[in-house]
């Protein structure tokens, strides 16, 4: 299909385009996609239990093994992106979503679904960190911190709708809806991008280290496996192995590409200032934000006694403040630079976490939603101009492969902050199980806290560059 959008004639060596966001529909929809799957998925676990007569340890593996495949898929993204154009990349990537989507739809039985689920997590892991990466080059810097808000109001508004959502379907029809409902997602991001993507990102063909390519596979495959199931199986012997040899194989991995003169994820970018530092920030908030979302919907139920739906619609507020100020801050930052905006989402979201602290099983619902939408106003005030000051202090070579190690450090960081949350929450006691589940959440509220505060001696060190990358 002729690709249709304009581009803008300027004497810049960075093209322009005349309207880009339509350029970037068709990733809109895929990363929207990759979202709601990747949250609204936790709903359906019990009624997969039932319907193959499985344990819940079985099924949890519908969360870890999207988040293996993501894992594992996602440091490639960089190299791919110079060998593939970006809109094949991009439309290879949305047909895996398709094709795990009507799978898993259709099974017959669980491993059918859990390998649909599997084949989705590959599509998630090379649309996300595309999307940032075509960003960088679809917009003009003047204007990243704004596209950068978008992605944002489209990716947060995946959380807010999906456990909501999933719910509604499940109640309605049954689990395998929820598939379909992704088929036909997938489906209409591939027609928006055969329609209006262009390729923005030029391919180079650099060699092939396969040995590098296996061992990104085998060190983040099993680093992230390992983190996923500590929760679940303690540090037993399966769960250390897979810890081991995925911290081993990932330090040889990045020794080999600070080493070899093509290398499939060019780690160089970890070594500028403009962007490390913003990188740390944004994968220490997103860490906290997974940790804090994974321990409040379930106090409300655990701990407060309130039913699924009632905490699903007390989410909301929160979900829908969090979307809305994730578009805003990435505007302000086109004027005001990350700094300020950092600083002043840190020490919103401390604020936040701090009534967090305060919830007790007496604790009236009002109370959870300000505590809730305190702590979403100051996450997004975080994570959305630190993203975009670390792709903005890249050259533009780097863009890609900045994007890849941004998203892969969230993804990894993100399940490791999730799995401590988890085993904090095994800590707390009390005199009955909703005291204790609430004691228990109190300590991965504290370890969201010293997160948040990481991140505001960060935002002290931070340098950014104004004006055209290099």
């Amino acid at each position: 299909m002729q690709e249709t959008t304009q581009r803008i004639p300027s004497h810049h060596d960075q093209p322009r385009f005349e309207h880009p966001h339509k350029v970037m529909l068709g990733l809109y929809a895929g990363a929207f996609l990759g979202m709601l799957s990747e949250t609204s998925m936790n709903i359906a676990l019990p009624d997969l239990c039932d319907a193959f007569n499985i344990t819940t340890g079985t099924a949890q593996w519908m969360v870890v093994g999207y988040m293996l495949a993501i894992g594992i898929v996602l440091p490639c993204v960089g190299f791919l992106l110079k060998w593939i154009k970006a809109k094949t990349l991009v439309l290879v990537a949305l047909a895996c979503f398709l094709v795990g989507s009507v799978l898993s739809a259709a099974a017959p039985v669980f491993a059918l679904v859990l390998a649909g689920r599997i084949i989705q997590g590959v599509g998630t892991g090379i649309v996300l960190p595309t999307m940032y990466a075509a960003i960088m080059r679809v917009f003009p810097p003047a204007k990243i911190g704004a596209a950068n808000g978008v992605a944002g109001l489209v990716i947060m508004f995946a959380p807010v709708i999906g456990p909501t959502l999933a719910g509604l379907i499940i109640g309605a029809c049954s689990w395998r809806a929820i598939f379909v409902l992704f088929a036909v997602v997938a489906a209409v991001a591939i027609a928006c991008t055969a329609a209006t993507f262009v390729t923005p990102i030029e391919t180079t063909h650099p060699k092939v280290d396969m040995l590098s390519v296996i061992a990104s596979a085998i060190g983040f495959g099993c680093f992230v496996a390992g983190v996923s199931l500590v929760a679940d199986m303690g540090f037993n012997a399966l769960v250390v192995t897979l810890l081991v040899i995925g911290v081993v194989v990932v330090a040889y991995y990045a020794y080999r590409q600070l080493h070899i003169d093509d290398p499939v994820l060019d780690l160089r970018a970890l070594g500028i200032a403009s962007f490390r530092t913003p990188a740390l920030m944004v994968t220490c908030s997103f860490a906290c934000t997974l940790a804090i979302m994974y321990l409040a919907p379930q106090e409300l139920q655990r701990g407060l006694g309130l039913d699924s739906s009632v905490a699903g619609m007390l989410m909301l507020a929160g979900g829908v403040v969090n979307a809305i100020v994730s578009f805003l801050s990435g505007r302000r930052y086109d004027r005001m630079g990350a700094a300020p905006l950092v600083r002043v989402g840190a020490v919103v979201a401390i604020i936040g976490s701090l009534l967090f602290l305060a919830i007790g099983v007496t604790t009236a619902p009002a109370f959870f939603i300000l505590a809730h939408v305190v702590f979403m106003i100051g996450i997004p005030l975080m994570q959305q101009p630190a993203q975009s000051a670390a792709l903005k202090g890249l050259p533009r070579e780097l863009a890609a492969d900045g994007s890849t190690i941004l998203n892969t450090m969230q993804q990894v960081f993100g399940a490791i902050g999730a799995s401590i949350a988890t085993c904090l929450l095994g800590m707390g006691s009390g005199s009955t199980a909703a005291e204790g589940f609430v004691a228990g959440s109190r300590y991965g509220y504290v370890f969201g806290l010293v997160l948040i505060v990481l991140v505001l001696a960060l935002s002290f060190l931070l340098k950014e560059q104004h004006g055209a990358r290099d």
